[in-house]
């Protein structure tokens, strides 16, 4: 069966560990060549002859016009863009300062835009291509403490229709993943810092109807077919991937529990 990104050429942000690890890794499988763009370098078990890693601060517009010139340069082309570094914090609009409210955009909101700015004249070139930025089922909905952060992951799904409507003529395609709980170092460490870290994940677990958490290949494997031919009539969407947890409505005889997202 052919690779289904044989011959594409991707730049996917902070795709060293985790959701954009899961990511890389599908891509790689299915024949693109990838360009990992983040500031510290991946480990490496990720690098082969299909992966590149960029050193990159992104929220740095000039940092980011280099490591695209960068990219261009190594591998001729690009077709595929994946946003998909971010931060997160847990602050009440009481307890959050300027600065911090800023981080959280810069990082993103601010970065995405920039990206897909830098990348857009390149996607073009080559007679379209695809644009997948992270969102989160927090961009739909909150949890507890997290005011900036689900306004930035709401920002970002707003930005992807914005895009896909003005860029569609050219091929340019904007989609947007919104995961749950997926699996990840930093999931595990945030859990295991819960008092009985155990009951919560058996609980976090059961508001899941396919009854477990999300891995980072399976996010992967969305975007690997958001980003082939498989999916050309596809445009402007908010994908939600997280087991059915936000269809299931909550038993109140559970405790509540705080995510990530």
């Amino acid at each position: 069966m052919t690779a289904r990104l044989s011959g594409k050429i991707a730049i996917i942000t902070g795709g060293g560990r985790g959701i954009g690890g899961g990511i890389t890794q599908r891509f790689a499988e299915e024949g693109a060549r990838v360009a990992i763009l983040q500031r510290n370098s991946p480990p490496s078990t990720v690098f082969n002859d299909q992966v590149l890693y960029v050193k990159a601060d992104l929220s740095n517009s000039q940092e980011i016009a280099g490591a695209m010139q960068t990219v261009i340069e190594h591998f001729g082309g690009l077709d595929i863009l994946v946003n998909n570094a971010g931060i997160m914090f847990e602050k009440t609009v009481d307890e959050m300062t300027e600065i911090d409210w800023d981080e959280m955009m810069d990082v993103n909101l601010k970065a995405p835009f920039l990206l897909t700015k830098a990348a857009i004249p390149h996607l073009r070139k080559r007679g379209g291509g695809s644009i997948v930025n992270i969102g989160s089922v927090e961009g739909l909905a909150s949890n507890p403490k997290h005011p900036a952060y689900s306004a930035s992951k709401a920002g970002i799904h707003a930005f992807t229709a914005a895009v896909a409507v003005d860029h569609g003529h050219e091929g340019i395609r904007c989609n947007a993943i919104a995961p749950g709980w997926i699996k990840s170092d930093l999931t595990n460490i945030y859990l295991d810092s819960m008092p009985d870290s155990a009951r919560i994940r058996r609980e976090l677990i059961g508001m899941h109807p396919v009854g477990r958490l999300g891995d980072p290949r399976d996010v992967g494997n969305l975007a690997v077919w958001l980003c082939s031919d498989e999916s050309t009539f596809i445009t402007g969407q908010v994908h939600v991937i997280d087991g059915g947890r936000t269809k299931k409505l909550p038993n109140p005889n559970f405790g509540i529990v705080t995510e990530a997202g």
